[in-house]
C-alpha cells in the first residue's frame, strides 16, 4: 500500500510544536528583559555580547514577569507532552529508520548536499528516501538539542529540588546559558528551515495535508539501505 510522505501524528506535532516554541521563545525573552545579565551579581560573563540589553518588546510574550513565566511553563509542559508522543510514534512505527540520520547512509550525502549549497557542486546528490543526508543531521541535531533545552529549563525551575540535575549542568548561571544558546541555536535553525521551504514550496504541501509517495520514493537503493531497512 502506499505510504504517506509525512503520517497525520508527524503533521500534527511539528504544527504544534510551531505554535509551542513561538510562545515559549517570546515569553522566554519577557524574562530574560526582566533581568538582561548572565554571570553572577555584579561579575559579567566576558563572552556574552548581549549584557544588559533588553529584548524588544515586539518579541516578548506576556507583558511583565510573572504573566511570562505562566506562559512559559504552561507551554513547556505542552511542547514536553508533545515531544513524547512524537517520540514514541517515531520509534514505535519504525519512522525514525528513515528520519534519523544514519553516518553509514547519509555521511556522503549529506557532504555533498553541503558542498551544493555552498555552490561549490554543481549537482546536489540525490535523496535516498524521504530526505537527503544534510536533511537527516540537521533534524538529527534539533532532536537531540530539544532534551537540553528541557533539563537546563528545569535546572533554572527548580534549582533547589533539581540540585544535581543544575550541578551537572554546572550551576544555575550555566544553565541558563545553555538555555539560552540552544535558544539561539533552534531560531537559527528555524530562519534556514523556513527559508528552505520557499525555495522549496512542495514541501510545505506535504508537511500541510501530506501525499503518497511515488515508487521511486518509496524504495531507497539497495546498496544504500541499511541491514534493518532490507526487506
Amino acid at each position: 500500500m502506499p505510504r504517506s510522505k509525512q503520517p497525520w501524528l508527524i503533521r500534527t506535532t511539528h504544527w504544534a510544536n510551531l505554535v509551542f516554541l513561538v510562545v515559549m521563545a517570546g515569553s522566554g525573552l519577557r524574562i530574560l528583559a526582566a533581568y538582561p545579565f548572565l554571570g553572577e551579581r555584579g561579575r559579567d560573563y566576558g563572552w556574552y555580547l548581549l549584557q544588559g540589553m533588553r529584548p524588544p518588546d515586539a518579541l516578548t510574550i506576556g507583558g511583565w514577569l510573572a504573566g511570562a513565566r505562566h506562559w512559559h511553563f504552561a507551554f513547556a509542559w505542552l511542547f514536553v507532552a508533545n515531544a513524547l508522543v512524537y517520540g514514541v510514534y517515531l520509534f514505535a512505527s519504525g519512522e525514525w529508520r528513515r528520519r534519523l540520520f544514519s553516518p553509514r547512509r547519509d555521511a556522503r550525502n549529506a557532504w555533498g548536499t553541503l558542498l551544493h549549497d555552498l555552490r561549490l557542486r554543481r549537482e546536489a546528490p540525490p535523496p535516498v528516501g524521504l530526505y537527503n543526508g544534510m536533511q537527516r543531521l540537521t533534524y538529527t541535531g534539533v532532536l537531540a538539542a530539544a532534551p537540553l533545552l528541557v533539563l537546563s529549563g528545569l535546572a533554572m525551575y527548580k534549582p533547589v529540588q533539581l540540585s544535581l540535575l543544575t550541578a551537572l549542568l554546572g550551576g544555575y548561571d550555566a544553565a541558563r546559558a545553555i538555555h539560552l544558546l540552544v535558544l539561539a541555536g533552534l531560531a537559527l535553525f528555524t530562519v534556514v528551515h523556513v527559508v528552505q521551504v520557499v525555495l522549496h514550496p512542495r514541501t510545505l504541501a506535504g508537511m500541510t495535508v501530506g501525499r503518497d509517495l511515488g515508487p521511486e520514493e518509496r524504495r531507497a537503493p539497495r546498496e544504500t539501505r541499511l541491514p534493518e531497512e532490507a526487506p
